[in-house]
C-alpha cells in the first residue's frame, strides 16, 4: 500500500462526502470529514476511527470564507498540510431561469459554486509550495447536460466544471493536479436542503433518484479510481460518458434527444 496521504473532504457528513471518505480511508488515508452539520461530521469519522483509521471532524461552513480560512488553520496544526481537497459540500435546487427566486440564486452560487472556490483558494497555496497534491472538485452532470428545469443548480456546478478548467491550466507543471467529477443523479440526502418553486420539481428529482442504476459507494469508488489514473474530467454513473460524447460530436442530435426525452417526463406526471 503507498504512504497515507492527508485527505480532506467537505460534505463528509452523509451521502457522496461518507461514501468518499469510507473509500479513501478503505486505501488507509488519514481521512478530515468537514461538514456544516458538526455531529454528522463526527458520526462518519467515530465510524472511520473504530476501523482504524486516523479521522478528524470539523465543522465548516464552505460559503463563508472566513469558516474556511479556520478549517485550514485546523488542519494544519493537526497535520501541518494536505494531500487532497476534495470540494464536495453542496446544496440542490430546481426551477426556471425565470421562477427561481434571487435569494435561490445568490445561495446556491455562494454554496456549489463559491464554496469552491474558498476551498481552492485557502488551500492551493500550500499544495503549490509543497510541490505535490490533487484537487477533487464535484460538480454534477446538470453542468454539461443543459437540460430545463435544473437552471440555479447547472450554472452553479458548470461553473465548477470551468473552475477546474482554468486551475488545471493555472497549476500545470507545479506537481498539483485537479480532477472534477460530474456525476448523475443518485441517491443521497441531497434532497434535505431541496429548493424549488413548486413541489412537482422535488417529485422529478425523487423519481430520478430512485431509477439511478447506480449508488454512492459505486460513485466514490469510480471517482478514487479515476483520479489515480490521473483523468481530470470524471463521468461517474453510467450512461453519462455516452451522452457527453453525444453532446460535443452532435450536440443538435443531442438536444433533440434530450427534449424527447424531457417530454416523455412530463406526460408520466
Amino acid at each position: 500500500m503507498s504512504t497515507p496521504q492527508r485527505v480532506l473532504i467537505t460534505g463528509a457528513g452523509s451521502g457522496l462526502g461518507r461514501a468518499l471518505a469510507l473509500r479513501y480511508a478503505a486505501d488507509g488515508h488519514r481521512i478530515a470529514c468537514a461538514d456544516i452539520d458538526g455531529a454528522r461530521a463526527e458520526e462518519t469519522a467515530a465510524g472511520l476511527r473504530q476501523s482504524g483509521i486516523e479521522a478528524i471532524a470539523i465543522g465548516v461552513d464552505v460559503a463563508d470564507f472566513d469558516s474556511v480560512i479556520a478549517l485550514r488553520a485546523a488542519i494544519q496544526k493537526r497535520w501541518q498540510g494536505l494531500d487532497i481537497l476534495l470540494n464536495n459540500a453542496g446544496v440542490s435546487s430546481a426551477g426556471s431561469v425565470i421562477d427561481t427566486s434571487m435569494d435561490d440564486w445568490r445561495w446556491m452560487i455562494d454554496i456549489n459554486l463559491l464554496g469552491v472556490v474558498h476551498g481552492c483558494r485557502t488551500f492551493l497555496p500550500d499544495l503549490i509550495a509543497q510541490g505535490h497534491g490533487h484537487v477533487i472538485n464535484i460538480a454534477s452532470y446538470a453542468a454539461l447536460a443543459g437540460a430545463p428545469g435544473m437552471a440555479a443548480y447547472s450554472v452553479a456546478k458548470a461553473g465548477v466544471v470551468t473552475l477546474s478548467e482554468s486551475l488545471r491550466a493555472e497549476l500545470h507543471g507545479t506537481g498539483v493536479g485537479v480532477s472534477v467529477a460530474c456525476p448523475s443523479f443518485f441517491p443521497t440526502r441531497l434532497l434535505e436542503n431541496f429548493r424549488a418553486p413548486a413541489d412537482s420539481y422535488r417529485t422529478m428529482a425523487q423519481k430520478l433518484m430512485g431509477a439511478s442504476k447506480t449508488d454512492a459507494d459505486a460513485v466514490a469508488d469510480a471517482i478514487v479510481r479515476a483520479v489515480a489514473r490521473g483523468r481530470f474530467m470524471i463521468l461517474p454513473t453510467p450512461g453519462e460518458p455516452a451522452r457527453w460524447r453525444l453532446k460535443r460530436w452532435l450536440p443538435e442530435t443531442y438536444f433533440r434527444k434530450l427534449m424527447q426525452r424531457v417530454h416523455a417526463r412530463r406526460s408520466q406526471r
